[in-house]
């Protein structure tokens, strides 16, 4: 037992201040052996822990190696996360975009596009031609038009009823919306008429990398929702499809993330 008795020529409590004065340590070894094995095993330990403060004192960039290889592994994860978020939406965009779930329903929502001095766009006409095809299917009695403006005769909603009417689809079949400014107040001016008229299915109908960005919207409305792509009436190119891919990505991550 050591009790109070000198441990390795220092008194007990002042283990450092005796190895401070005694560095290094491999100097004082014939000192160190002349004491019985506890005594021999406490200097061990303070020795070991003076090696190790000395190591990290004269090796400061060992910590700093350390700190760059935990950024690095954190940068990596990062990119792979970012990487599977995006492959994961690249593979829900096509999926609704090459899967028509038309089915009867309650109502035809046809999401707004461009619209020129009163007169629909290619897009916009593509998605009224589609929306006028699933009516004519009797796939549902009631179609809405979606999409604000300046004037809302000349907007996107105003524009999409005075088309159907010219197709001789009667004025009582048809609802205008001419407020919303973006896909998100369509939708939930869409909820909005949906409750109002007690609409219980619709069928929503818009470009293919469009419809997946339009039901996750519906969808957190408590809309239920099924779609039908547009059919394109020639084979976009690659810069024209990967910049309407990108731009639903990101429009559905900013959404999600709740940035404005």
């Amino acid at each position: 037992m050591i009790g109070k008795s000198r441990v390795c020529g220092f008194r007990r409590g002042k283990p450092r201040e005796f190895f401070q004065r005694h560095q290094p340590w491999q100097e004082n070894r014939s000192r160190i052996s002349c004491y019985s094995a506890p005594e021999r095993a406490v200097c061990a330990a303070f020795v070991e822990e003076s090696r190790v403060n000395s190591s990290e004192a004269t090796n400061p960039g060992r910590k700093t190696g350390a700190v760059r290889r935990v950024l690095r592994w954190l940068l990596v994860a990062g990119l792979i996360a970012i990487g599977g978020w995006f492959l994961w939406l690249y593979g829900q965009i096509h999926f609704y975009a090459t899967h028509d779930e038309a089915r009867p329903a309650d109502a035809i929502a046809v999401f707004g596009a461009a619209e020129y001095d009163g007169r629909p766009s290619p897009v916009l006409r593509a998605r009224l031609d589609h929306a006028l095809a699933l009516y004519r299917e009797h796939l549902a009695p009631l179609l809405i038009t979606l999409g604000g403006g300046g004037d809302p005769r000349d907007s996107e909603g105003g524009v999409g009823h005075d088309y159907l009417l010219a197709h001789e689809v009667p004025e009582s079949q048809i609802i205008a919306e001419t407020q919303s400014t973006n896909t998100e107040e369509s939708a939930a001016r869409l909820a909005a008429i949906a409750r109002e008229n007690h609409l219980n299915r619709i069928l929503a109908v818009s470009d293919g990398t469009h419809l997946f960005r339009i039901h996750a919207l519906c969808a957190s409305l408590g809309l239920n929702v099924v779609t039908s792509p547009r059919i394109e009436a020639r084979r976009l190119s690659f810069w024209d499809g990967s910049m309407r891919l990108w731009h639903e990505m990101f429009s559905y991550t900013f959404w999600r993330l709740k940035v404005h």
